[in-house]
Order: C-alpha cells, then structure tokens, then sequence
C-alpha cells in the first residue's frame, strides 16, 4: 500500500513539474534582465517576459526577431521632456531609495506600478522647449505584508518625500505579471486539485490555466487578495479557450499561494471537442486567397516626425506620446495650428483609457465573478503585445518600446508596443462637384489622410485594439476594436433541438458543447480638455421641436437647438437618448470667433450600449462609471481612474460616480470629460473558433474652433506625385 501511495505521489509531482515548465512559458512574465541584450529585446531572449506560443517553432520566432527589431539604446535614455517616462536609470534609482528606506528595507515588498509622478499641470503648460527639466519623481505603489503603500520619491534629492498606507477595504492594486503567473500554477501543489483534473480524464501535461479577478461579493472576500483559476485543455490545439474543463474554479490566496477552495460543479459537462479550434495560418486546410496584397506607398517616406521619443508632429498636429502600463498609451499636450494664424492651439491636455470593464451574463458558479476590470486589476498597457508589422501596423510606421517594472522593481522592455503610420483609405476629406446646370466646370475634391497611434493588448483570451486618429480638419476620433477568442463554457448539449425550451443558457450555442455567453463591454476615456486654455464649460445643446402657430408658415414644425450651460457635476451625467437629441461641446466661454461664436469641441457619440444592470448588483456597484455615457468633473488629478485608485476586490467606494455626485462647480473651469464607448455581445457562430474584429468609435470635432474649414487650402493629389506601380497580372 505504502509503495502504490509513493508511486502515485511520484506520478503527480513529476506532471506538476511538467506542468509548472509548460505554464510559465505561456504567461506574460516581466524579465528581470541580466545584460544588456535581455533588457533590449526581452521579447525574444527571455521566456518570461511576453506571451510566447509555445506552438511558435523557433524559426518563426528568429524571423519574428528580425521583423521586429527596431532596437533603440534605452540604457542611455535621458527625459527631455517633463511628461517622459521613467528611464531605466530612474526606475533602478527609484527602487534603491525605496529598498533603503526604514519602512521598506526590513520586509519583502512587491512593486505594483512604479511610473513618472507627473509634474504639477500647471508647470508642464508654462515648461517650453529649452527651459530647464522640471523636477523628476517617481511613483509607486508597492505591497508590504498585505497593505498598499503609496510613494512619492524626489529622484533630484534621493528621498521619500511622501508615503501613504492605503487600508485595503478601498481595494488592492493591480496585479503584477508575476501574481497572475504564480496563480496559474499554484493549484498544482493540492492534491486534491490534481486528483479532480485527472478524474476529469486530462493530462496535467496538457494544462492551461487562467488567472481570473474575483470581484467583490461580500465581506467574506475581504482582508487578504484572492483569486480564482479556472483550466482548459490544450491537448490538440493552440485554442485551449475553445475546451474549457467547465465547472471546476479554484479559490486561491493570491500572497500565500494556499489553494482556499475547490468547487467542482461540471462532472457531467463534456470537454469539447478540438477539431476546427485551431485558428493559425500553417494548420488551416483551406488557404483561399481572396485578396491580393495591399499597401499604403509613400515614396517620399512619412510625414509625421517624432522629436525626442515622444512628441510627435504631422501636419497641422503637435502630441506627447507614452506607454503606460496601466492606460496603455497616454496622450498629452495636444496642439493643432490654426490655418488663419500659424498659431498652436491647445486642446487636450491628457488623454487615455481610463478603465475596461467588461461583465458576463451568466449567474451560476463558475461565472458570476465574471465582471472584469483589465485596466485596473491586470494593467491594459501590462497586456500589451508586441506589434506585427504590414498586419497590426503598414509599411513606414514608427514602433515605440514600453519600459515597465516586475514586481522586484526591476525594469524590462515590452517591445514594439505603439505604432504611429499616417493611413488613407481612399475616403474624401472635402470635395464638391458643380452641376452642369450652372456653365461652372468645377469638381474639387480632396483626399483624407490621417495619422494614427495604435496598441494592442491581448488580455488573456480578448485582443483591444485601441486607435488614437488625427485627422488634418481637427478632428480627433478614438476608437476601440475587439477580437480574439470568446470565453466559452462546456454544456452537454451538440444541437438546439436539445435545449428544454424553460431552461436558460445565457448565451448560444456556437459549436458542439460549446456556448459562446453574452456579455459586454465598456472602455471609459479620461479627456482632460483644455479649449484654448483650462477654464472651460461643459455645454447641452438639446435640440427639440417647435410647432408653427397657426397661419404663420405652411409647415407645422421645426427643429430648434437651445443651449444649456452645465453648472455642476449632475448637470454634466449623460444618458444619451435617441427621440431627446441633443450636441455635448466643451468651449472656451471666454474667446470667441470673428462673429461672437465661443471656441469649442464637441463629442460625437457611438459605441453608446448602455448599461442595464441593476445598479446594486455587486459588479455594477464597481462600475457605476458606466451608469452614464458622458460625466464631467473638475480637474483633480488624483481622479484619474474611473473605477477608483485601488480596484482589485474594491467595493465601489472611489470611483467616478461617487466623485460626481459630490455635485462639484464645473462652469468655466478646469473640467476633464468622460466617455464611455458600449457594446452588448451576444455571440454568434462567426465567432467561433476566433472573433472578426468588431469596432466602434467616438470623436472629438471642432465646433466653432475655426474660422472657416481648416483644410480649404491642401492641395489635391496630382499624378505626377505618386508612384506609377502596375500589377504582374495586369501587364498584357
């Protein structure tokens, strides 16, 4: 007896191992560089530092390597900039001062996010080109025996000059890499855990397993960071999404690695099958062309030119660009010239994506937690992959590094992870065509190019592409794709006809013991706008219908536009309403045009699925920020994140709904403008095995900015500018 128990133990520690090996080349685990040549290109010479297929052969890998690599001396780095991010050197500075001080020497800490303290807004509008840097700080938010700690370092003085104990009732911070990595094979040191899988009939060799964000649901789940795990299988596959071992979620203490709980609900429910899963190009068995190649020439190179790594300038457009690894990319400082003048004008002081929050519809056990957050609790720049050139970005797009930190503080390079390309989709930028009627052979059209700044984060299962576009009238459009693959769930059912008629599957069966659950999607943007300088007004411009009096014109009604100038924060909370039309600007209430016009920006809405959950539903409590489309706020730059500072297992207690309600004075003010884009999912068999990317987008346009079109004087296209190229096929 003791002999077959040593013989069991021995099989399950060896498939632990073997597991243990496989899982952590598949998570996105920050290098802790070594040399110089990891730190550059840590995505091709360390396994720790982005997600790598383990089904990539090393050719592809080598080939990936030379397409890629666009290598830039970050070692030497030096901010010339005030909104620069950290250096390398900063971020080793900073986390010697934080290791020496009293608080942090004397006890294991964790680093959670470790960026540039800006500098006071007001410093970074008077700082020019040429003026002295402002003063560099860092800050950090670190973990010490369970409490958030947040830091400020003066990295000009070498010292702490500001810490701060958060209690964790108001939440943790985001996960590290190396927390979502430990949970993921932190299950396989419980026998229990391993018995149940190999009950369930799965090699532990052919393990995937996730790192899934608890939520809050009561005081039960509170004092300590838990989270839950549940697996796949890959056997067969590259999809292991596609074969969910359903059912089975594992409650883990994300500090102590000890497994909590085991709930093993979907004894019954099958492991789909993996045949037609498999979404790679080299394993698909019809390869139609349908397309000949596509690209955008431009003989005489880009445009657009970057300055100093991060400020970027195309056309009538001037921008400070960075990574983050919360945001995912930042945008500051944004200028356009005007046409009449050659002046730069100011019109946004800070871009980004503030929070995702992203529910599922299903309430049982092993989904009702579902309700994620990828901004605050897994860090959407964190997520951020590398860009695959001529697919993710065209020919000429420049590529820019993130330089982030592990937990131990130490800094790695997530490379190629912004793109900036100028785009042109054969879309018309103005034109007009005079008819014949009036002897004017007039036909002038203009072509519109834009310039675009992208990202792409693959949080676990979904890819967000996120497109900051600028276009040459002004207009800034900010637009958000989905794709990837579903989250799926297993079911005993292979046909509809199978499905009691009273039984509800939250969702639709996309393939055989496979349902695709409905859920949604929000992306909150933070647009702190700064019309022509800080102080500006959030303005309604509700239109409505208006009846003729009897006799005074043949028509009955009409459509009339009345102003309406938000004087507090409740004013400003939006529920957008098709049959209530209504124009949201942001002006300047003191500048006007030539004929007595305020200066401005509006919002045009899209992407607008609202919210229908009750708003005592524990998640929606957490995302109150997407309780309204539109919210306006006073500038306070610690209100920066929709769902609050802290929003692992937070309780809503610090977000953008409780700011506002507060019921602040936002007329001629310092005003920042929020948006929320919305999209209802309800999965459909195109979806399955991998998702057609799905976008919505929403813009920021000139109202009463300009004088006139801004783009009446550029010039048409000519063909003596542009290449002649003929296709092989076409040549007779």
């Amino acid at each position: 007896m003791e002999t077959k128990s040593f013989i069991r133990f021995l099989f399950l520690l060896v498939s632990c191992v073997l597991v243990l090996l496989i899982t952590r080349s598949w998570v996105q685990l920050p290098a802790t560089p070594t040399d110089d040549e990891q730190l550059f290109d840590c995505a091709f010479y360390s396994p720790k530092c982005i997600y790598r297929n383990r089904f990539q052969s090393k050719s592809d890998l080598s080939k990936d390597q030379e397409r890629w690599k666009q290598k830039r001396n970050h070692n030497d780095q030096i901010p010339l900039h005030p909104l620069d991010p950290l250096t390398i050197q900063e971020i080793n500075k900073a986390r010697s001062i934080l290791s020496a001080h009293p608080s942090f020497s004397s006890s294991p800490f964790t680093i959670h996010t470790l960026i540039l303290e800006e500098p006071e807004k007001s410093l970074v509008l008077k700082w020019k080109k040429g003026d002295p840097l402002l003063p560099r700080k860092a800050s950090i938010v670190a973990l010490v025996k369970g409490q958030s700690h947040l830091i400020i370092i003066d990295l000009g003085s070498d010292k702490v000059i500001h810490k701060e104990v958060v209690a964790s009732p108001a939440g943790y911070p985001m996960m590290t890499i190396e927390d979502m990595t430990s949970a993921t094979w932190a299950p396989l040191s419980d026998a229990d855990f391993n018995r149940t899988i190999l009950d369930r009939g799965i090699d532990l060799a052919d393990l995937a397993c996730l790192p899934i964000s608890t939520g809050w649901f009561g005081k039960k789940e509170e004092k300590r960071r838990l989270i839950k795990v549940q697996c796949y299988s890959m056997q067969g596959t590259a999809n292991f999404y596609m074969r969910p071992i359903e059912g089975l979620t594992v409650l883990l203490d994300m500090d102590t690695k000890e497994v909590v709980e085991i709930s093993d609900q979907g004894r019954q429910i099958p492991l789909p099958k993996a045949e037609n899963t498999d979404y790679r190009y080299s394993v698909q068995n019809k390869r139609v062309k349908l397309l000949n190649p596509i690209s955008l020439e431009q003989p005489k190179g880009p445009s657009f030119t970057v300055e100093d790594e991060h400020t970027i300038k195309w056309a009538n457009w001037e921008f400070h660009l960075k990574p983050d690894p919360r945001a995912g990319v930042i945008i500051s400082r944004v200028m356009v010239r005007d046409s009449e003048t050659g002046e730069m004008r100011s019109v946004m002081y800070k871009g980004m994506t503030s929070e995702l929050f992203v529910p599922y519809m299903d309430p049982t056990d092993a989904w009702y937690f579902k309700t994620y957050m990828d901004a605050g609790e897994y860090g959407f720049g964190l997520q951020a992959m590398p860009l695959d050139p001529l697919n993710d970005c065209p020919r000429n797009a420049y590529y820019m590094d993130g330089v982030f930190t592990a937990a131990d503080g130490k800094p790695f390079v997530r490379s190629n992870m912004v793109c900036v390309f100028e785009s042109y989709a054969g879309d018309v930028g103005w034109r007009h065509s005079e008819s014949p009627i009036t002897g004017m052979p007039i036909r002038e059209v203009r072509p519109k190019v834009t310039l675009v700044v992208r990202m792409a984060a693959s949080v676990a299962n979904y890819d967000y592409i996120v497109d900051w576009e600028f276009q040459t009238d002004g207009l800034i459009r900010i637009k958000v794709g989905l794709s990837g693959i579903l989250m799926v769930k297993g079911t005993t059912y292979d046909n509809m006809n199978q499905v009691p008629e009273e039984e509800e599957i939250y969702g639709t069966l996309l393939s055989e013991n496979v349902i695709g659950v409905i859920h949604d999607h929000y992306i909150t943007f933070y647009l702190d706008m700064d019309i022509d300088n800080s102080d500006n007004s959030f303005v309604k411009v509700n239109l409505s219908r208006k009846q003729t009096s009897p006799g005074e014109s043949p028509r009955k009604s009409y459509l009339k536009a009345t102003r309406q100038v938000a004087k507090t924060e409740k004013d400003a909370q939006i529920k957008l309403k098709l049959y209530e039309p209504s124009e949201f600007h942001v002006i300047n209430p003191i500048k006007k045009t030539r004929v007595g016009n305020p200066v401005g920006y509006k919002v045009v809405p899209a992407g607008t699925a609202a919210n229908l959950l009750d708003h005592q539903d524990p998640p929606q409590m957490r995302g109150a920020f997407t309780n309204n489309q539109i919210w306006v706020t006073p500038y306070n730059r610690s209100e920066e994140w929709a769902g609050g500072l802290f929003v692992y297992q937070s309780q809503g207690e610090d977000t953008l709904a409780v700011w506002s309600d507060r019921n602040r004075p936002i007329e001629n003010k310092d005003i920042v403008l929020w948006y929320t884009l919305g999209f209802h999912h309800i999965p459909c068999q195109e979806d399955f095995p991998i998702m057609p990317t799905v976008s919505a987008h929403f813009d920021l346009k000139p109202v009463n900015f300009f004088e006139s079109n801004p783009i009446l004087h550029m010039p048409p296209n000519v063909e003596e500018d542009l290449p002649v190229c003929k296709a092989v096929a076409s040549v007779r």
